[in-house]
């Protein structure tokens, strides 16, 4: 496909609609991205969303764009409501994969690197890395699977795995109505033994300083201290989401047929949003998005633990309190301009502004705190939306992401590579060689990704987290040597 790409503003492209295009696509990228990042495959992909009935007004794509399977990841696709279409491929494999956010009041340079090194054998002592994991908590959890991917936060609380303050935190509450386990199949069923575990890939723990604050007004209202110790929270829905998403991506393609709908790809199946099958894939969805949010719930109980029983006090005494959970890989029913729009998030994430109805009242003057990683030897960034986010759907990029595929990062890094790419950053894991793949120069530059969007006020900068310490999952769940 020859792909007419022209700059409609600063830092934004446009590609006019052509072809089978119902509606042009957008992608926001700064010179530098544009020059050295721009990915025709991705593009190519926001114009086959930008060709499925019901789109509306743009298919957008993120400064972190890089292709995925249908949509491209960094890609925000919204649908008429209730006449437009839903996708499994659009959301994503890793359902409600997102990123929270814990506060400490540990001043970094009260810590060494025995000290880190420590602090992360007490927590990969409780929280299991790594493909195929499963919990160990399952004995509880087990017993339970049903009542916490269908109510959510409350059975948490119940068992001893939240803080009554963690929910006001937490996008949604930490709960999606309307999931119903009933739809979700007996293969993903058996994945569920997962929960609380972080899985492989680019999912993370990791202990990082704030290293910077660019706004003290929101950074003193989310509790960020400079100098202080911070834990990012980087998984999913594991297994349990991933099934759900290929159960019903191989559902929906059969069923358009039915519905006369002609298909761009595979990997964007879609079906009537108010269809049996689009309405089934919304309970189960919506399942998956409950467990990744109980996921990550359980986790900051077991990294609470850790901190605990390495500092021989009562985790409380440290903080450790939720500054914010945001969801990516999700669709939503959300107002735009007044209007109702089913909105496909993958690898992007909602960003309200100042004064929306859907930030937590105790952010409501701000807009909720957003988290961008960069890779596990990079820089993260906590940033707010202003009003210009409406431009976007109310969404941002949720990372820095990827230049090149997995298989090509293990080929070009080696180990050595990677030590000296990570520096003196502690690392806790796989073997090292099982992690090439997320190598920092896999990815692209987090600072010119986040201030492709900074640039155009679309978001402000908060404060920036400088990695110290990471645990991270590959193959297995060895140790690594740095």
């Amino acid at each position: 496909m020859f792909l007419q790409i022209e700059k409609c503003g600063l830092n934004c492209y446009r590609i006019p609609r052509q072809g089978e295009m119902k509606v042009e696509a957008r992608v926001y990228l700064n010179e530098f991205l544009y020059e050295n990042y721009l990915e025709e495959e991705s593009l190519e992909q926001l114009c086959d969303a930008a060709s499925l009935p019901g789109v509306y007004r743009y298919v957008i794509g993120m400064p972190d764009i890089h292709s995925g399977y249908g949509l491209p990841i960094g890609g925000v696709m919204a649908m008429e409501v209730p006449d437009g279409l839903i996708s499994a491929g659009a959301v994503g494999m890793d359902i409600n994969c997102g990123v929270r956010l814990l506060r400490t009041n540990i001043g970094v340079q009260d810590l060494d690197k025995k000290d880190l090194e420590k602090l992360l054998r007490e927590i990969a002592a409780r929280v299991p890395t790594g493909i195929g994991k499963t919990s160990k908590h399952q004995a509880d959890l087990g017993r339970h699977f049903a009542e916490i991917v269908e109510s959510g936060f409350p059975v948490l609380l119940e068992l001893g795995y939240a803080r009554p303050e963690d929910r006001r935190f937490v996008e949604e509450e930490g709960f999606f109505p309307g999931a119903n386990l009933s739809k979700v199949s007996n293969k993903a069923r058996k994945r569920g033994n997962q929960l609380s575990t972080i899985g492989g890939g680019n999912h993370f723990i990791e202990l990082g300083e704030v290293a910077e604050i660019f706004d003290r007004e929101n950074a003193a209202l989310f509790g960020l201290t400079r100098g202080s110790l911070s834990v990012l929270i980087h998984t999913g829905s594991r297994g349990f989401g991933h099934q759900i998403c290929v159960d019903y991506s191989s559902i929906m393609e059969k069923s358009a047929k039915r519905y006369g709908l002609k298909l761009p790809s595979r990997g964007l199946a879609a079906v009537p949003i108010e269809s049996p099958e689009g309405k089934d894939y919304f309970a189960a969805m919506s399942a998956a998005i409950n467990f990744a949010f109980a996921n990550r719930q359980i986790i900051t109980h077991d990294v609470r633990e850790a901190f605990g029983a390495y500092f021989d006090c009562r985790d409380t005494e440290l903080d450790l309190g939720v500054v914010y959970d945001v969801a990516h890989n999700i669709a939503k029913f959300e107002e735009v301009e007044g209007r109702e729009l089913l909105i496909h998030r993958k690898g992007a994430t909602r960003a309200l502004p100042p004064q929306h109805r859907g930030n937590p009242s105790a952010y409501r003057s701000s807009g909720h705190p957003v988290f961008i990683p960069g890779s596990m030897g990079t820089s993260s960034y906590i940033i707010v939306a202003t009003p210009k986010v409406v431009e976007t759907f109310y969404s941002v990029n949720h990372g820095a992401g990827r230049v090149m595929s997995r298989r090509e990062a293990r080929r070009q890094f080696d180990v050595e590579m990677l030590r000296e790419q990570l520096g003196p950053i502690v690392f806790y894991g796989d073997r090292e060689r099982n992690i090439l793949d997320e190598a920092p120069q896999a990815y692209k530059d987090i600072d010119a990704v986040v201030d492709t969007l900074a640039e155009i006020g679309i978001i402000k900068k908060v404060a920036r987290l400088s990695p110290l310490a990471v645990v991270k999952g590959g193959k297995g769940g060895r140790r690594g040597r740095r």
